[in-house]
């Protein structure tokens, strides 16, 4: 086992809508003898009452709840429900006025659709004239397309000028006049509109201006639900939930969410294992270990990790490996060794990237998966394209004894060690750098997914989490978890990333609730430290954890029907606890070129 302290062997010492068509307004008139379009509010049946409130709370509004449901109903194509339902409840989706306006601009009658416009009720003088710009618009970008120039500009200048709204808009489509047809449809584009449905696409924006009791909003009723089971899931403590919420039921996870039970036990490794990942599609999972070997491990279709290649040819123990952001290639660090580069599907070494007098000592890929980024014992970073000629270098961490460091999704932001206690984000566009400062040394830290955030362990046994979209804030604090000597390495994960886990070196993993910071789950089995935990990005139930057990563990919920499964051992060589042999299984070894 290897330390922390400077007279502990290196080994582990922690490194310094859809708007209802045209059609639809016929159906309104074929209806027209039961229901007149004319009376606001048809006669209610007798069986419906005459309730104002529905719900057993009498917070909702009837006219306003059968509006919505009706206005769903003809986005989803159920023409002749929503017309029905109208009639039925006597509650119509648009005044005569409003189903007038809307024939009006889905015909291209501009000025007829203005003069409208100013007979609907609307208090707001600006919403007025905000409307009217959109219709005049439209009015004048189908007069270019139309090659009608003159009129166009009588459009521009007598009336979209004279609203004095947008004027930036104004000026835009003053230069249309003046250019190619290709630019009229530039304008369209602008406005968010495309000139194959632009008229439909028209009903949309003017129904964001206009009030919702004159135009009810596009998928008002599909919002409603989404917030309602956005509210469920945010109040569900333990969600971690792989099927979508239902409609049926209130939602709710329980604990047994939680990947808790071991179903397998990984025994390929022959010493102590210290680096685990799964890749980014959660279809695999690579291991390094201090026996200079890291192995890939494919996960079928039904959970299970079977032993892909077993990758030799480092001289030293493996520190760590690193996932292309196309899960085709891996790369090797051996410690203050070299990096490689390996074929997934085949296992063949593709390449070794070395510095003569230096070691290297972390690895990582650029997120445009052309480049590789490597960590050097003179505390320098390296840049390399993927033949291992050298694009760029900068200085790095000033001293430190822990190597660590991440890449944004975007590839301009470089988080690495500054000093012990302090972790430098690197800008490497503008140059600029910001500092997170702890008060105790760091030993390891994890980006999470969308970039925001920072999990960074500590000698004192506590797990920081920062918030790293502006300036660095700490938000949160976890702890529990022993750690006195060893590199412990802790990881985001679950349903949106919503626990922490972390290995430990009493051989347990603890699991918390990244927003609230209490410790949920403490899950014993293995009889060694656990170095490092890796939660699948595709599989909020699947767990994996490395130990100096010389094993790996696979997490998984508890159900009584799951049996636990060893795979490998140091005396099968990764042949399975029946005595098959696992799917594809190989050893390679790397005689990739070496890049001087």
């Amino acid at each position: 086992m290897g330390g922390f302290e400077d007279d502990e062997p290196p080994s582990k010492r922690a490194r310094a809508s859809s708007v209802e068509p045209a059609s639809l307004l016929d159906n309104f008139s074929c209806l027209k003898s039961a229901t007149p379009l004319g009376s606001t509010m048809a006669r209610p049946l007798p069986s419906q009452g005459k309730e104002v409130m529905v719900g057993s709370k009498g917070v909702i509004k009837r006219d306003e709840f059968v509006r919505i449901i009706t206005k769903a109903l003809y986005s989803l194509g159920y023409e002749k429900s929503g017309a029905v339902l109208e009639e039925e409840s006597g509650i119509t989706l648009h005044s005569p006025t409003v189903n007038l306006f809307r024939r009006q601009v889905l015909d291209g009658n501009w000025d007829s659709a203005v003069v409208t416009l100013n007979k609907v009720a609307l208090l707001d003088e600006n919403i007025v004239k905000s409307a009217a710009f959109l219709i005049l618009e439209q009015k004048f970008l189908e007069l270019l397309r139309n090659d009608d120039v003159l009129d166009a500009i009588r459009t521009l200048q007598s009336e979209i000028t004279p609203l004095g709204v947008n004027k930036k808009r104004v000026h835009e489509l003053s230069s249309c006049i003046i250019s190619s047809p290709q630019h009229v449809v530039l304008g369209f584009s602008k406005l968010g509109l495309e000139s194959s449905n632009s008229r439909l696409k028209l009903l949309e924006e003017l129904q964001k201006v206009l009030p919702p009791t004159v135009m009810v909003p596009e998928r008002r009723l599909e919002n409603l639900v989404e917030q309602a089971l956005t509210v469920q899931r945010e109040a569900c403590y333990f969600h971690n939930s792989i099927d979508g919420l239902s409609l049926y039921t209130d939602h709710h996870c329980g604990k047994d969410q939680l990947p808790s039970r071991t179903l397998q036990v990984l025994h390929a490794h022959r010493d102590e294992v210290w680096f685990l990942q799964f890749s980014n599609s959660g279809k695999y999972l690579a291991s390094a270990s201090n026996d200079k070997s890291a192995i890939i491990w494919k996960v079928d279709e039904d959970g299970e990790l079977l032993l892909k290649h077993t990758l030799t040819g480092h001289e030293k123990p493996v520190m760590m490996i690193a996932w292309s952001p196309d899960d085709r290639q891996l790369l090797t660090c051996g410690m203050e060794e070299v990096i490689r580069r390996w074929n997934v599907e085949s296992g063949e070494c593709l390449h070794v990237y070395e510095k003569p007098g230096l070691g290297l000592i972390l690895c990582g890929w650029f997120p445009d998966g052309k480049h590789i980024l490597s960590g050097l014992t003179d505390q320098n970073f390296c840049l390399w394209d993927l033949d291992g000629k050298e694009v760029d270098s900068w200085k790095g961490q000033s001293s430190s004894k822990t190597s660590d460091f991440a890449v944004s999704k975007d590839g301009k932001l470089i988080i690495s060690m500054d000093r012990e206690c302090t972790i430098r984000l690197f800008d490497r566009e503008t140059k600029q750098e910001r500092l997170i400062e702890e008060e105790n040394t760091i030993t390891s830290f994890s980006l999470s997914e969308d970039g925001d955030f920072l999990l960074v362990n500590l000698t004192t046994e506590a797990i920081h989490l920062w918030n790293i979209r502006n300036c660095p804030i700490r938000v949160n604090r976890y702890a529990g978890h022993k750690r006195s000597r060893f590199v412990i390495r802790s990881c985001f994960g679950g349903s949106e990333q919503a626990f922490i886990a972390s290995g430990s070196e009493d051989s347990q993993i603890y699991i918390w609730h990244r927003a609230t910071g209490d410790l949920i789950e403490t899950l014993p089995g293995h009889t060694g430290t656990v170095n490092c935990v890796s939660w699948n990005p595709a599989n909020p139930h699947m767990l994996a954890s490395a130990s100096d057990d010389h094993t790996i563990r696979i997490w998984g919920l508890r159900k009584a029907s799951l049996k636990r499964k060893d795979v490998g051992s140091s005396s099968s060589n990764g042949i399975y606890a029946n005595g098959s042999t696992p799917s594809n299984g190989s050893v390679h070894q790397c005689n990739g070129n070496s890049s001087k």
